[in-house]
């Protein structure tokens, strides 16, 4: 497990959450001691729908619960994930493995997909690199996510490489071809009710879906469904289809959590970088 991480550990670094520290949004609810209080109401929009506007963090896996699913071998003495710039205590589990909720006869990678699983873990397909994280795995790892809603757009900030997603809510319906394949795909979304449900394709195959390395193809198809149940509360259920590496459709369901008073901040992975050139010795 170890040695496959080892793979990513350029793509992840932690990070300051915000250059604006504890700054008192407007409208930002707070409880009689005067702490922002989290389990208040989601707030709207002009158009009454539930305002996903915020600054999220993926509800982190604990300790404990690592060294469950991956064995004690992931942690070092230090309580650590023995991963150079991957702090245990930032993670969601997710970014480890996608299928870690899977048992391997549930969902199986198909014979292409484990052959580049499995170079992707001896090192032959070496990626130490910055090219982008992708979807889910940019907003599973240490760095925080932005989303700003408007009525016809949703866009997500990721503070991970400094990555943008445009998330069209104006009534278009994804495209069923794409001439150019790209990072992060391209998005559709509709209100069902107080969730919002976004249809994405038109992926590359270049990004992994988790650091350990499953890969996809580009006929990938995600869909996610987001709903704000509170003030700092954001349910996310993310479903993937790839029949041309995984047996079936798999899912992932996990909690962004607010944080309040934040922001993202500029990352760019190759600035002072110093790595590259020491990775093949």
């Amino acid at each position: 497990m170890t040695q496959r991480l080892l793979l990513c550990a350029a793509l992840l670094s932690t990070a300051a959450y915000a250059q604006w520290l504890n700054y008192p949004e407007h409208g930002t609810p707070h409880t009689r001691e005067g702490k922002v209080d989290l389990t208040a109401p989601a707030p709207r929009a002009l158009d009454g729908k539930p305002d996903l506007s915020g600054t999220w963090h993926a509800q982190i896996t604990t300790i404990a619960e690592f060294k469950r699913l991956f064995g004690e071998g992931l942690v070092n003495e230090a309580g650590k994930l023995d991963v150079p710039g991957m702090e245990i205590e930032t993670v969601s589990k997710y970014a480890v493995s996608i299928l870690v909720d899977y048992k391997p006869e549930q969902v199986a990678m198909l014979p292409k997909a484990a052959e580049i699983f499995r170079q992707r873990a001896s090192g032959a397909n070496d990626r130490i690199t910055c090219t982008p994280l992708g979807v889910p795995l940019a907003g599973l790892v240490s760095e925080a996510t932005k989303f700003v809603q408007s009525p016809r757009q949703l866009v997500i900030l990721y503070e991970s490489d400094g990555m943008h997603r445009q998330i069209y809510t104006d009534g278009r319906t994804l495209l069923k071809e794409f001439e150019q394949p790209s990072w992060l795909g391209y998005s559709a979304g509709k209100w069902m009710g107080d969730t919002l449900v976004v249809e994405s394709a038109g992926f590359n195959d270049k990004t992994w879906l988790d650091v350990t390395g499953h890969p996809h193809s580009e006929a990938l198809h995600v869909t996610e469904r987001y709903r704000r149940r509170d003030f700092g509360h954001m349910d996310v259920e993310m479903t993937f289809v790839d029949p041309e590496m995984y047996s079936q459709p798999f899912s992932i369901r996990y909690t962004y959590e607010l944080l309040a008073g934040s922001d993202v901040f500029e990352n760019i992975c190759n600035e002072n970088e110093k790595d590259i050139a020491h990775i093949k010795k």
